[in-house]
């Protein structure tokens, strides 16, 4: 393992908690510049989903292959499991000097924050959720994730006050610095705050470059399993855009429903892949379609930084209104729209015929 890259100092030793295979590889991107390998602990805060926790179990491994340390914490494990996994945790962080985070809307994560303290404080990417995040801590606006819609629920009232004080330990101070390290635009900056930018260097150095094919891959998203975007309509416009770009692969986010991909291989004939490792690494390690489609997503943000220099495409087709849920939250068509306006480096394709 060699020490910091780009002559930062190293820190002299942080903790990271991550819930998602994206947040370990984009700790890592963020570690392996700045620290060795026996200075960082990683602890896997897992969740219950077989498809995260099989991909959490390989970048798991790649971790340990950079060097540093893992702790994998089953912390839904029951009704007890998130006040033992807090108290199996303390011992971690008041030994750290750093605290890393990878979603700051997650409950989990706003629990612990209440005990670090002072400690510094750095935030990677958990996707385009890290937009909002910034935004909401510029405007002063509580923490809430983009496709919620109403009022607090009971749970949400009985939390408020963990997730008023994770929002000041959030809040850089004079006594606290807060870091987010992200590969997302950043449009407003809270007074304070270090913004860091995440290029996939690790990424790119490690992984390919890839061989690339003829045709197109399809990027799945999770946006029907969020209630955002209406299931039928998703079918049609998946089918649309399979057929006009000839799309061969179906590349499948780790939430999408077993039964919502059986039936868009039945009625779009294409191959549904569910991949082992984050998208940006399957990518890059290949192989990949020379034009890969996407609606809004992270991935419209982050695979143009992966595959820089390989010559693919990457293409984003927007979320039309229609296609919306009556349910989805009134901020979602907003959002989508920034997520796609924001990208760099893609190529924006006109939304996908459906249909009468």
């Amino acid at each position: 393992m060699t020490g910091p890259a780009g002559g930062r100092p190293p820190y002299a030793r942080a903790i990271a908690f991550v819930e998602s295979p994206v947040q370990l590889l984009n700790t890592l991107e963020w570690a392996r510049a700045r620290m060795t390998g026996d200075a960082l602990t990683v602890v896997v805060l897992s969740p219950t989903d077989p498809m995260s926790r099989g991909q959490l179990r390989r970048m798991a491994e790649l971790a340990r292959d950079e060097g540093f340390t893992v702790r994998w914490q089953e912390a839904r494990g029951g009704a007890g499991a998130p006040l033992r996994t807090v108290r199996q945790l303390i011992p971690l962080l008041r030994k750290a000097d750093r605290i890393v985070i990878g979603d700051p809307f997650s409950r989990y994560v706003q629990l612990l924050l209440t005990l670090v303290g002072n400690k510094e404080l750095t935030v990677v990417d958990d996707g385009t959720a890290t937009m909002e995040f910034i935004g909401q801590l510029a405007r002063g606006e509580r923490l809430v994730r983009w496709h919620r819609r109403g009022s607090l629920g009971p749970r949400e009232l009985v939390l408020a006050p963990v997730t008023a004080l994770a929002r000041r330990r959030l809040t850089p101070s004079t006594v606290r610095t807060v870091e987010v390290f992200t590969a997302m635009p950043v449009e407003e900056v809270p007074d304070g705050l270090t913004v860091t930018a995440n290029t996939f260097a690790w990424t790119r150095s490690t992984f390919g470059p890839p061989r690339i094919t003829q045709g197109a891959d399809m990027v799945g998203t999770s946006l029907v399993e969020t209630g955002v975007v209406d299931a039928e309509r998703y079918t049609a416009a998946v089918m649309a855009l399979a057929r006009a770009h000839g799309a061969t692969r179906y590349f499948a986010h780790r939430r999408e429903h077993t039964d919502k991909l059986r039936r868009l291989h039945a009625e779009t004939g294409l191959e549904i892949v569910r991949p082992d490792l984050p998208l940006e690494l399957i990518a890059r390690r290949g192989p990949i379609g020379s034009t890969v489609l996407s609606f809004p997503s992270t991935v419209v943000h982050t695979l143009p930084l992966a595959l820089a220099g390989t010559g693919v495409r990457v293409a984003v087709c927007d979320i039309a209104p229609e296609w919306l849920r009556a349910t989805a939250s009134s901020r979602a068509q907003d959002f989508l729209s920034g997520v796609t306006a924001t990208a760099r480096d893609v190529h924006r394709l006109p939304r996908a015929p459906l249909p009468a």
